[in-house]
């Protein structure tokens, strides 16, 4: 990690060729991108803030405005997205219940004090200079999450965030009063206005890193977990391994999704909450049918869990579910793949035609086709 003391260096995010665009304007990089550069990680999309600019200014230089809430802007060229300082009120309940104020005497550090942890509230310069007033390289230094200010209690979605960052950089604490920060949104029903959508896009992303389960922990040690996925029953010793595995396997999100939901009553009714992608409700409910079934050791048990998952229109979505099942109990993934296509290879519109397009007699002869086929199989 390139963080030694307050007074370090990132790599030069901003370095460019000569912009014409924001010649002349007080632009700085801010939050994700300059967090990941001083910690020698990627560098993902830049995400920029300009100080002491109005909209006016913004679209005359060819700059498209995008923002709903508060001026944000497209660069005319590069599409970057470059957002107005700000600072924000509490004004309703929920994380959309705040009035900005965007004004040209909004200094850099005032937008930065708005930001939710402080390892996020570090900008750079185009000359490379760090603007870090709030201690941010110090917690990157001793790989702390840390909230920024009392306003943490105002938004719902910095538990979220807070929960979704434990996770991706799992070797740093949370602060102590940040956690009772947290519990301050749940107890003060702060949570209870997050919308299925905001949930899904953070658990979503939490989800796609190799140690996903401290995500979940976070949301249950704050009381947060039932309320925003309600129903779902996790047990993190087991999910924790299983999150572990399907991350070194490279499953997809719907399969990570799956594992997650798998103990509960309702797996699909905790995707449906969330509003999660169809994929993903599908693989919550077949999850279980496949682990129920997997082990069967008799071709007829092997044609109907392979009738009940669709396995025969959806070979792929079948296959990804027994790798996903191989990551709660041992199983042998090529077997089920010869299976399934011994099971597919049977020629259907062949006995239809033997069969004179009689159906109850197509059926029947479909099946001790592909039971055949099955019984056939290593």
């Amino acid at each position: 990690m390139s963080v030694s003391g307050g007074t370090c260096r990132a790599p030069d995010l901003a370095a460019q060729d000569h912009d014409p665009a924001i010649e002349g304007l007080d632009v700085y990089i801010v939050g994700g991108a300059v967090r990941d550069a001083l910690l020698d990680l990627p560098a993902g999309d830049r995400d920029w803030v300009v100080v002491g600019a109005a909209p006016e200014q913004m679209s005359a230089r060819g700059f498209i405005p995008v923002g709903g809430d508060f001026p944000v802007f497209l660069h005319p060229k590069t599409k970057e997205e470059y957002a107005l300082a700000r600072t924000e009120r509490k004004s309703g309940r929920g994380y959309k219940g705040f009035t900005f104020y965007t004004g040209i005497d909004v200094t850099l550090e005032e937008d930065l004090q708005r930001r939710d942890l402080t390892v996020n509230a570090i900008a750079q310069a185009p000359d490379g200079r760090l603007v870090d007033p709030l201690g941010g390289q110090d917690d990157l230094q001793h790989r702390i999450l840390r909230h920024v200010g009392q306003a943490f209690v105002e938004d719902p979605v910095r538990l979220l965030r807070l929960a979704r960052f434990a996770a991706r950089f799992h070797e740093f604490s949370i602060a102590p009063e940040t956690l009772t920060l947290a519990r301050q949104l749940v107890s003060d029903g702060e949570v209870d206005a997050l919308v299925p959508e905001r949930v899904w896009r953070e658990v979503a992303k939490g989800l796609m890193v190799p140690q996903a389960s401290r995500m979940f922990q976070v949301l249950d040690d704050t009381g947060a977990l039932a309320r925003v996925l309600p129903g779902l029953r996790f047990n993190e010793a087991i999910a924790s391994a299983e999150l572990v595995c399907a991350a070194k396997s490279g499953l997809s999100l719907a399969a990570r999704f799956a594992l997650v939901c798998r103990l509960s009553d309702d797996p699909q009714g905790v995707a449906r909450h969330v509003k999660a992608p169809g994929e993903c409700q599908d693989y919550a409910r077949l999850l279980p049918v496949i682990l129920d079934g997997i082990s069967a050791a008799e071709p007829a048990a092997w044609l109907a869990l392979i009738e009940r998952c669709d396995a025969l229109r959806k070979p792929d979505r079948f296959l990804a579910l027994v790798g996903a099942a191989g990551c709660v109990k041992e199983i042998d993934a090529g077997a089920w793949e010869r299976r399934v296509q011994a099971v597919r290879a049977i020629d259907a519109g062949a006995i239809a035609r033997a069969e004179q397009g009689r159906p109850e007699r197509i059926k029947a002869a479909l099946y001790e086709a592909r039971l055949a086929a099955l019984s056939g199989v290593k």
